[in-house]
């Protein structure tokens, strides 16, 4: 039996195929990166740029060796745009992060305040004027893994309230509900992902 890596088989198949997965893990170790770098978190940003070069240098080594063959440039663009979606799936499901949620509301604000009270989050509002008239202006900083919840509860009080949402860069203080996951650190969305039979 011809051995398979002395056959065409690896060149048109196989390796396209590794070309095409690498294509996918550089890409998403880069939107990783570039979401820590983000974040202020200079120790993990070098480390998956590290492994995001290697494996890059692994997929474009692969292509320029074999610039006739067109099957390699598909793998390497498909696993690029893949590589993209991969990223953001997984920085979604990391839910790294704090936000700041701003919510103008024309409705009575004392309801809505009580109910993200109840839920442990900390709360500041203002009395403050709008085009249409007095408004209420709430504010909360929350965990990314909490917006959720905190979108959940605006609806429930008024589907038509106007809210905002902005990255936080660091905060050095907050009232944050408590969560249970505090062993899996900064990663409980992600780690949520990979429990056994989840």
């Amino acid at each position: 039996m011809e051995n398979i890596f002395d056959s065409g088989t690896f060149s048109l198949i196989i390796l396209p195929i590794l070309i095409f997965l690498a294509r996918i893990a550089d890409v998403t170790f880069g939107t990783i990166r570039i979401i820590f770098v983000s974040r202020g978190m200079k120790w993990l940003a070098p480390v998956f740029g590290f492994f995001e070069i290697i494996i890059w240098l692994f997929a474009i080594g692969q292509v320029f060796g074999n610039l006739t063959n067109i099957t390699y440039y598909v793998a390497y663009a498909g696993g690029f745009a893949c590589g993209n979606f991969v990223g953001i799936w997984i920085e979604e499901k990391m839910a790294i992060g704090t936000l700041i949620v701003r919510i103008i509301t024309k409705n009575e604000g004392s309801m809505l305040i009580e109910l993200l009270r109840s839920e442990s989050f900390g709360v500041t509002s203002i009395n403050a004027e709008g085009a249409t008239g007095s408004v209420k202006i709430i504010y909360t900083i929350i965990k990314r893994r909490d917006l959720e919840k905190i979108t959940g509860i605006i609806k429930r009080f008024n589907p038509r309230a106007f809210y905002s949402i902005e990255e936080v860069r660091s905060a050095s203080e907050g009232i944050f509900p408590p969560h249970k996951q505090r062993s899996m650190g900064d990663f409980p969305g992600f780690f949520r992902l990979v429990r056994p039979g989840k």
